[in-house]
């Protein structure tokens, strides 16, 4: 019979306690450490912004004069970025998600795509725009217009859309899939009435994510060149464009000479962070609503 020592248990048991709760309090203070941060940097951003973000700040056009200034041109921008980068995206993005899943044969080729479109997701920003600035500014001479950002963008957030859109629709059951096979339905037809509408959630959710992070993001736009002047609004896809990003980097460069520049690009935070907690809040809700369980 195997002889215990219980006293050696009894120790080994107690380190075992003690490292438990020394890494949980080590994980309750890196957990704190990143919130306290947000919390003082969101803080200061309000504490700037007030007395600046109001209704004329919403609907006024850029200005050299600081007290008149608004982001209604960036805001337009914005939005016009957006029409662009959301059917791109959504079409691309689901298209290629449904042929890796469904219709490409498992194999080396496969791979060898599946994991560079997981690398592109981890590439800087930056890299986007040096390869929007090449094909699609000068290759194509589209210029600094919105559809250069746009399809930019698009690039950007393609990686998101993939991924999330394979993870969605492997998440649907076989036995959906085979029913419908059962049925005498064909590949296609169980794609679009029977996968596509069980994956919607998760599609969603993931093009709503890549949208907030297109809307988030400056340096591509700084690398195709796009200004921060005082532009017309526009009116199509073809035309020169600001965007929110794009003010709030400026006026926060600007703000060494003209400090009433640091307020405005504090009320233009505050804008994205209220869209952004908008759309987040709306992707969550999809989910919550819409999710099935099998």
């Amino acid at each position: 019979m195997e002889y215990i020592d219980r006293g050696h248990v009894r120790k080994k048991m107690q380190t075992r306690l003690l490292l438990n709760k020394v890494f949980k309090y080590l994980f309750l203070a890196a957990t704190l450490f990143g919130l306290v941060f947000l919390a003082i940097l969101i803080t200061r951003v309000f504490i700037d912004s007030i007395g600046w973000l109001d209704v004329s700040f919403l609907t006024n056009r850029l200005s050299f004069n600081p007290e008149i200034a608004g982001i209604k041109g960036a805001a337009a921008g914005t939005l016009w970025l957006m029409l662009i980068v959301g059917p791109v995206t959504m079409t691309l993005g689901v298209g290629t998600a449904i042929y890796l899943e469904e219709y490409a044969k498992k194999g080396r080729l496969h791979s060898f795509i599946q994991t560079n479109i997981s690398n592109l997701a981890g590439v800087p920003s930056i890299v986007f725009g040096l390869l929007g600035l090449t094909v699609f500014v000068r290759v194509l001479g589209f210029g600094s217009s919105i559809i250069a950002g746009g399809l930019t963008m698009s690039l950007l957030v393609l990686p998101i859309v993939v991924v999330a859109t394979q993870e969605a629709i492997r998440s649907v059951p076989g036995f959906l899939r085979e029913a419908s096979y059962g049925m005498g339905a064909t590949k296609w037809q169980t794609i679009k009435k029977v996968v596509l509408p069980a994956a919607i959630p998760g599609i969603l959710t993931g093009m709503i994510l890549a949208l907030s992070r297109a809307i988030g993001e400056t340096a591509p736009l700084v690398a195709l060149g796009i200004p921060a002047l005082i532009i017309p609004v526009p009116d199509s896809i073809f035309d020169n464009f600001t965007a929110l990003p794009m003010q709030v980097y400026y006026w926060t460069i600007d703000s060494v000479l003209t400090e009433e520049y640091l307020n405005l690009a504090a009320a233009t935070i505050v804008v994205l962070l209220a869209v952004l907690f908008l759309m987040n809040s709306v992707a969550i809700i999809i989910r919550n609503k819409f999710q099935k369980r099998y």
